[in-house]
């Protein structure tokens, strides 16, 4: 073995501890996020579906205290949610297409679920949902009204 090999692995290693120190100096790991990891993950037992974001950028500005929409899309189902700050709460108006009388579960780490129904047109609406990490799931019933899948989004914050 060539003991050059040996110096180009230690110095390999000298950058690349430089490198891991100032990525966890300039751009750490959120402090919570082995929590909303374990948030999203809790979910694991149950047969769903993730959708995914149709259009994440347009959900900046609810941060601030503004309103923002988000457009979540799977198989043959869209969730179109708003969302508006009430102070330290939230409103989400939701819309489903298809339509149809489905049950919509909010849940919010280290709060406990709400749930509405929605109406024959896909619309819902949660008036006072709390802030954190967050995820919607859809509870779809079948065209003759028994429970079918169930669809969750990502998680966000609120």
């Amino acid at each position: 073995m060539d003991p050059r090999d040996d110096r180009r692995g230690l110095e390999d290693t000298a950058v690349l501890s430089e490198l891991n120190r100032l990525v966890d100096e300039l751009d750490p790991p959120p402090a919570d996020l082995v929590d909303r990891v374990k948030f999203a993950i809790a979910l694991e037992d149950l047969d769903v579906e993730v959708a995914r974001w149709e259009r994440a950028g347009s959900f900046a500005g609810v941060r601030g205290g503004q309103t923002g929409t988000i457009t979540f899309t799977v198989d043959n189902l869209t969730l179109m949610v708003n969302f508006t700050s009430t102070g330290s709460r939230h409103r989400i108006d939701g819309w489903l297409v298809p339509a149809g009388e489905h049950t919509v579960e909010v849940r919010v780490a280290d709060h406990k679920s709400s749930c509405t129904q929605a109406d024959d047109g896909g619309r819902f609406v949660l008036p006072d949902v709390p802030a954190g990490t967050t995820q919607i799931l859809v509870h779809l019933v079948n065209s003759h009204g028994e429970p079918g899948r169930t669809v969750v989004t990502p998680t966000i914050m609120l």
